[in-house]
């Protein structure tokens, strides 16, 4: 059923004020996740001369923008959330973008790579090719996209009050390929366990 901009208004609206309103306990429960193998998966595809210039593509509090700055790269971070964006900029010092995920303003050709953990989910399967794009556009030329989901059988819906959409690798690369992407890799999270016990699915993704 196609969602009416009413519906994507509302998604937009209850997913985000979820996360306004928990986001000092996101903050305290995420705040030593371990990240770093989708942090070294991005970087080590970007082919330009360092330092990059990157896009935290759904920052949160700003925990992965202080990691790519401590590497020396020049970190922006973007995120819907009110309240996340004030952590991240108060956190990081870095540049945050507060804008909604379907109704992006984003410069063409700024960016080495996006870094978009746990982010892109959050978007309705009918706005994903129209973002993906955004995103395309706004990496430069053989630029590189990370993208780390909880993974499905293609279902999307609520999720108590954040809405989500749960992609399996297939349906994700029609829709990344779709977009001018090419595939670098793709693994499961977290390392080491039964495909059963690995909920997420990376990937990396070439600007064409």
């Amino acid at each position: 059923m196609k969602l009416s901009a009413d519906d994507l208004a509302q998604i937009a609206a209850l997913t985000l004020e979820h996360y306004n309103q928990c986001a000092e306990d996101f903050r305290a429960g995420t705040r030593d996740h371990d990240v770093s193998q989708n942090i070294a998966a991005l970087l080590r595809h970007i082919e330009a001369e360092p330092p990059f210039t990157l896009l935290d593509f759904g920052c949160g509090p700003g925990r992965d923008l202080k990691v790519f700055t401590g590497l020396g790269h020049v970190a922006i971070g973007l995120d819907g959330s009110l309240r996340f964006a004030e952590m991240a900029r108060a956190d990081s010092g870095c540049e945050v973008w507060q804008q909604d995920f379907l109704k992006l303003d984003l410069p063409a050709e700024r960016f080495d790579g996006v870094f978009a953990n746990a982010a892109l989910f959050h978007v309705p399967g009918q706005e994903l090719p129209r973002v993906l794009r955004q995103l395309h556009a706004t990496l430069k030329p053989g630029g590189v996209l990370f993208s780390s989901n909880p993974r499905g059988h293609n279902q999307e819906g609520w999720n108590a009050e954040r809405y989500g959409a749960y992609h399996d690798l297939p349906s994700w690369r029609r829709y990344l390929t779709a977009a001018g992407f090419q595939e670098l890799e793709h693994y499961y999270r977290p390392a080491g366990l039964p495909r059963e016990q690995q909920p997420w699915l990376a990937s990396v993704w070439r600007k064409l």
